[in-house]
Parts: C-alpha cells; sequence; structure tokens
C-alpha cells in the first residue's frame, strides 16, 4: 500500500493550545495551520465537484475503519440514553458517553492506522476527542467541527489517506461524522457553543455548507433558489451534503425559513453554486477562523504548527465550475493542502 510507505517527517508530540489571546490572532493568521485548513477545504472543493451521495466510489481500507470508528461510538451513544433531569438542555448522559469515548479513542485510531504510523496516535487522538463536543459545557460547535478537520488534515498529510481518497473522505468518511454528530445534539440536547443565531449559517456546523454547495457546482439539479422549496429538500436531502444541512435545519427549527435561517435566506438568491462555495469560504475565514473565542481551543503539534508561512504567499482559492483535467485518483503522494488546488 502506498501510503504505507511515505516516509516519517514529523517528530511526533502531544498538541497543546498557543492561542493565548487576541494578539496572538495575528500569528495564527500566518501561520502553516492556518493556510493547510484553507488549502484542504479547498482542495476538498474540488474534489467533490459534480459528486452525489449515491454514486458508488472504491476507497482503501482506513477509510472503512475510520467509519467503523464512528459506528463504534454511536454504539456507545445507544447505550448512554440520556437521563430524565430538570433541565432541557444538556442532558449529563453527554458526560459519561464522552468519558466512554475518551477510553477507546486512541486504540479505535490504533487499529485504523498503518503500522508504520502508529507513533502519530497520540498527536492524532487530541483531534479526533475534540471533535465531538465539550463534555463540561455540553456543547458543539464549529471550533469542535474544525477540529474533526484538522484529525483529516493530519491523516492526509502524514500519508495514511491519500490524494485519490478525496472524494471517500467527503462523501463516506465526513458523511458519516456529520450524521452522528447530528445524533449527539439531539440525543443529549446539546447547546450550540458560540452561536450567532440566524446570522450564521447553523447552530452547530459550517464546512458541509462549503463542500455541499461545491458538490453542486457542477452538473446540479437545482438552482440555488430551489434549495429551500419543501419537495426539492425531500427528493435531494440524501444526495447533497448542502440540501442535507436544509433538511436538519428543517427538522430542529420551526417557524418560516427567512426567520431563523436568514443567512441562508439571503444565499439562495446567489445565482450560481460555485459563487456560493467561493463565498462561503470567505465566510468561513472571517466568521469561524478569524475568532478568537473559538481559536483559543486550536491544537498545535508536529503537523499543524503556528510556523510562519513564507512571504507573499496566496491563500489557497478553489477553482470551481469546471471539473478537474486531472484524474485525482492518479496522484499518490499525499496532498500539501498549502499549495494551490488542483486544477
Amino acid at each position: 500500500m502506498a501510503n504505507s510507505e511515505a516516509p516519517a517527517k514529523f517528530e511526533y508530540k502531544i498538541p497543546e493550545k498557543l492561542i493565548k489571546n487576541a494578539m496572538d490572532m495575528a500569528i495564527w493568521e500566518k501561520s502553516e495551520a492556518y493556510y493547510d485548513v484553507f488549502g484542504f477545504i479547498s482542495s476538498m472543493c474540488v474534489a467533490l465537484q459534480g459528486t452525489k451521495q449515491s454514486q458508488p466510489i472504491e476507497f482503501s481500507p482506513i477509510i472503512h475503519k475510520l467509519i467503523d470508528t464512528i459506528k463504534r461510538l454511536e454504539q456507545l451513544a445507544i447505550e448512554t440514553p440520556p437521563v430524565d433531569q430538570p433541565a432541557r438542555f444538556g442532558n449529563v448522559a453527554f458526560k459519561a458517553w464522552f468519558q466512554k469515548m475518551q477510553n477507546e479513542s486512541a486504540t479505535l485510531i490504533t487499529n485504523a492506522i498503518p503500522e508504520n504510523l502508529k507513533d502519530a496516535v497520540p498527536e492524532l487522538n487530541v483531534y479526533f476527542v475534540e471533535s465531538f463536543g465539550n463534555a463540561t459545557r455540553i456543547d458543539y460547535g464549529t471550533g469542535h467541527e474544525l477540529s474533526f478537520i484538522m484529525f483529516l488534515m493530519c491523516l492526509f498529510k502524514i500519508g495514511a489517506i491519500e490524494r485519490k481518497d478525496e472524494v471517500a473522505v467527503g462523501l463516506r468518511l465526513f458523511y458519516q461524522y456529520l450524521n452522528f454528530v447530528r445524533k449527539l445534539q439531539v440525543t443529549y440536547r446539546m447547546e450550540p457553543a458560540g452561536s450567532h443565531g440566524v446570522w450564521s449559517l447553523d447552530d452547530f456546523q459550517f464546512v458541509p455548507f462549503i463542500w455541499g454547495s461545491a458538490q453542486l457546482a457542477v452538473r446540479s439539479p437545482i438552482e440555488p433558489a430551489q434549495f429551500v422549496e419543501d419537495n426539492i429538500i425531500d427528493v435531494y436531502r440524501k444526495e447533497y451534503l448542502f440540501v442535507g444541512c436544509i433538511d436538519y435545519i428543517r427538522q430542529v427549527k420551526t417557524g418560516h425559513f427567512a426567520e431563523h435561517s436568514n443567512q441562508l435566506w439571503s444565499i439562495s438568491a446567489v445565482p450560481s453554486w460555485a459563487k456560493i462555495s467561493t463565498g462561503l469560504i470567505k465566510m468561513y475565514q472571517k466568521e469561524v477562523m478569524s475568532k478568537f473565542p473559538v481559536i483559543q481551543h486550536v491544537y498545535f503539534g508536529s503537523i499543524l504548527t503556528l510556523n510562519p508561512v513564507k512571504q507573499g504567499k496566496m491563500l489557497p482559492s478553489p477553482r470551481l465550475g469546471i471539473l478537474p483535467r486531472t484524474n485525482l485518483a492518479t496522484v499518490v503522494s499525499p496532498p500539501k493542502f498549502d499549495a494551490e488546488p488542483s486544477k
């Protein structure tokens, strides 16, 4: 297997929080990790164009194992039902589930990744554990989602996952994660972490809107103005990440869509899905990646670092609306996410 032969490039260590105050944000915004995040999001946008959930996908054993890992966490949640309590939100059974997850997470990751990368587990595990919410506050938000994105990025950067698996990562692994954290949110009545309410896209997620609109940037069966229509949602909610997000909002919120999801209502007026996706990346940069309350919880280790990027480096941006000319399946080396996205 090509990825098992990738040379060791990192001196793995336990990641730590390094953004201590608002002044440190300038360091973050010029760091390799910051550029890596946008490189990864952009690369995934390009790979996911024109894809849909029902299409057959070939993918490597590690993707299967990581999906099974999330299924195991789902089983732990089934074994840890919510308890009767006076408070409506923040069911304390989540704390018990979280402890069970923490107890098994390192072993689950160890069993999923290639033998020669086992030394990376303590570093990977920190991002993984942070991906499912906060056990003290019983909340979940875009910072926890970012931690899972960083977990995936680390797997790519160390060579555990290859470039040819990008579509499988988006349509299978991330999809499994997304559905699971939604179940956690509903089962344990989790609070949104730092929600902007109607001024944000969603109380909990952001990235699936970016990747979901990129999916629709090529060969889309629907126009942006249609995604708020109930009949369209019913037909396409299981095919496209973006429509699935709208369906979830429809399930958990009541009232007129324009009132409880003002930003998304406005987005429906944008003429093309490609513009929506690139616009959402800019919004993500402003509303998530530039917010100290979110970034103060980000961890940095040997794989994702605060080392400064080369001077003059441009922030990656996806070219959407046309399918890539290159066949991503022919690329076997782990991608550099801070590089220009695939053409």
